[in-house]
């Protein structure tokens, strides 16, 4: 199943936000996707990297028979790490765009460098424009330098707090044991216990003494 440019084109505006979307991108997709364009169904759907279905004949080695066949591109379903979104991108993709990608050093530095014109399919398009209009977001933020001072300081006080948090969490699990086994009623036996053993100590040695 097929699809042309003008529908893909529809999709993604849809995806990403006719109101978030630029005219500068806008511009760019309407550019690399013609109305006339027609991509492989299942290609639209992950990262192919230009590899498509290919056809040609099968010849046999005795009588030189031609008979139609096709070889279809080698698909990989990955989970790739984009450091921009900081989180993994579950997507389907074929060993060359696999090659392309480690090339390049990663999903967002690929989907970055290969230009619009490469990206023959949705999902290509889509995450590249995420991508672009991401660091365009970023470019507009302002950024603060601390000195190397502050820094060890902020250092200090994430340590400080990981450590709270870890004696906190120790405290409740002790808490918990206590209430699950009984510990504080043993605690006070063995408390009402070990006082009257003392108390009976003393007695024994006062006696002692008044005899002697």
């Amino acid at each position: 199943m097929a699809f042309r440019g003008k529908e893909m084109m529809k999709k993604l505006v849809k995806k990403i936000g006719a109101e978030t979307l630029t005219p500068e991108l806008k511009e760019k997709l309407k550019a690399c996707v013609p109305d006339s364009k027609v991509v492989m169904g299942r290609a639209k759907r992950g990262l192919y990297a230009g590899r498509h279905i290919q056809y040609g004949n099968r010849v046999s080695e005795d009588g030189g028979n031609k008979s139609r066949r096709c070889w279809k591109p080698n698909v990989q379903e990955k989970r790739l790490f984009s450091y921009i979104f900081d989180r993994h991108i579950k997507v389907k993709v074929t060993t060359h765009a696999l090659r392309c990608i480690d090339k390049a050093g990663g999903i967002d530095e690929y989907l970055l460098k290969t230009p619009y014109q490469k990206m023959d399919t949705e999902m290509g398009l889509f995450w590249k424009t995420k991508v672009e209009q991401r660091y365009a977001e970023l470019g507009q933020m302002e950024v603060a330098f601390f000195t190397p001072e502050d820094e060890a300081k902020f250092e200090q006080g994430f340590k400080d707090l990981n450590i709270a948090k870890k004696e906190a969490r120790r405290e409740a699990r002790k808490e918990a044991r206590r209430k699950m086994y009984g510990g504080e009623e043993k605690g006070e036996e063995e408390a009402s216990i070990e006082a009257g053993g003392s108390e009976s100590h003393q007695d024994d040695h006062g006696w002692l003494e008044a005899n002697a």
